[in-house]
């Protein structure tokens, strides 16, 4: 539109309003040390003739394209079988003074004597070929960096990246074991076993689950940067078995108690190996499988293979630490004065007289050592002296929450309490 009305205008206007236009650009369009210096001169402007503008030049594009490069020039390391520092360095076109510049850049620097084959080092190299930052994330939640600082000098520090706790819930219906119904309510294996581990001093779950038997779980899950890593710790469980409902509620002090604060631990373990099967029950009359006569069989014998770690039932001191021709290898504990428990058959030993022990700590592993037929573990049970059937007996309770925590775990009990409860009626809801 412009251009067709100053076709129709004389000559000497279209020189004056080429004249105001350009004059209106140089006070408002151009940056005002330009304008200023234009406007000192507005009187010499010529119609007509070029200026040349003096425009100094900003630097963010070349930081921009500084921080770009820098970035393009970091490359990744996976540590090989045999690789140290000094290696991955000389990979990476360093030379052995960056190698000792780097190991020497503090106390953390020392995790990098601990990276293990399938690790990762990222290395930020600058076009020089020198170093300039190392990356190496040791677990999922912390990474160790070693940068520069204002002299020149290598320091390191660890990153954190903070984890997120989510709260999820499992249920199971038992069929045939308990590893297959935790396995089809996609609990890990380490689940499992914490399952197992929390409820095994009441139920023995190798003999005393029956189809039908069920489980609630409520865990914790772990996310960085809303990407799962992992879970975490059961918060509280409850199962069923045979009828019977057993419930543990975690505390703070890593223990599980029942909701009145009684501990879910025992003072002794119910079974102290993982066995096939009880190849031999306890008995007043047995016949014997090697001598072939019949004698009292005063203990259970867990069946299993050879090898098999075997642990101590219960806090204790070894008594005995020995073989003979009958026993074979074996290991007698007394728990306080009371209690005795007898572990025969060994492979090998592994305490000594005199040793105080804790419970779950391995002891020895089954064999077929002495007067057995075949690898199992002979256990046995006594009370002040007498024998008692290690799978029958009453075993004393752990200590009780201390009354200190009690008001406190009360409030934490019911609160788990309720979210179980919550969670199961949402569960049997959708099913």
């Amino acid at each position: 539109m412009l251009k067709k009305s100053m076709k129709n205008l004389p000559t000497p206007h279209k020189w004056l309003i080429t004249a105001v236009a350009g004059f209106l650009f140089v006070l408002f369009l151009l940056p005002s040390e330009q304008a200023s210096a234009y406007k000192n001169t507005s009187s010499t402007l010529e119609i007509g003739k070029r200026y040349s503008l003096d425009i100094k030049t900003q630097n963010i594009v070349a930081e921009e394209t500084a921080e770009i490069e820098e970035i393009e020039n970091r490359q990744s390391f996976k540590v090989k079988s045999g690789d140290n520092l000094a290696i991955i360095f000389k990979r990476a076109g360093l030379s052995p003074q960056e190698t000792y510049k780097v190991s020497q850049a503090g106390t953390e620097a020392k995790k990098l004597l601990k990276m293990l084959p399938g690790d990762s080092i990222e290395l930020d190299i600058n076009q020089d070929g020198q170093l300039v930052n190392l990356f190496y994330s040791y677990s999922a939640t912390e990474t160790l960096a070693i940068t520069q600082n204002e002299k020149s000098e290598f320091v390191s520090s660890i990153q954190t990246k903070p984890v997120d706790t989510r709260v999820n819930y499992a249920q199971g219906s038992i069929t045939n074991s308990l590893w297959n119904a935790g396995r089809k309510a996609n609990l890990t294996d380490n689940q499992i076993m914490s399952l197992a581990g929390i409820f095994g001093w009441d139920i023995d779950f190798a003999l005393e689950l029956r189809e039908g038997d069920s489980f609630y779980v409520m865990f914790e899950e772990r996310f960085i940067d809303g990407e799962f890593i992992g879970a975490g710790d059961i918060m509280a469980a409850q199962f069923i078995n045979q009828g019977e409902t057993y419930t543990a509620i975690r505390y703070s002090d890593g223990n599980f108690y029942t909701p009145e604060g009684r501990s879910m631990r025992k003072s002794f373990l119910r079974a102290p190996v993982n066995f096939k099967y009880i190849s031999s029950n306890f008995k007043p009359k047995r016949f014997h499988p090697v001598q072939k006569r019949w004698k009292a069989h005063r203990g259970v014998d867990y069946a299993a293979n050879r090898g098999t770690p075997v642990m101590a039932a219960g806090d204790g001191r070894v008594i005995k630490s020995a073989y003979d021709q009958y026993n074979g290898n074996h290991v007698f504990i007394q728990h306080g004065e009371k209690y005795v428990t007898k572990y025969l058959h060994f492979t090998n030993r592994k305490v000594k007289v005199g040793q105080t022990v804790k419970q779950g700590q391995i002891i020895g592993t089954v064999g077929s050592t002495g007067l057995a037929s075949g690898p199992h573990l002979h256990y046995e049970f006594l009370v002040d002296g007498v024998h008692r059937n290690p799978r029958t007996v009453s075993l004393p309770k752990a200590q009780p929450i201390d009354k200190k925590e009690q008001a406190n775990f009360a409030l934490v009990a019911e609160q788990r309490l309720e979210q179980l409860n919550n969670s199961k009626r949402i569960m049997l809801a959708m099913n």
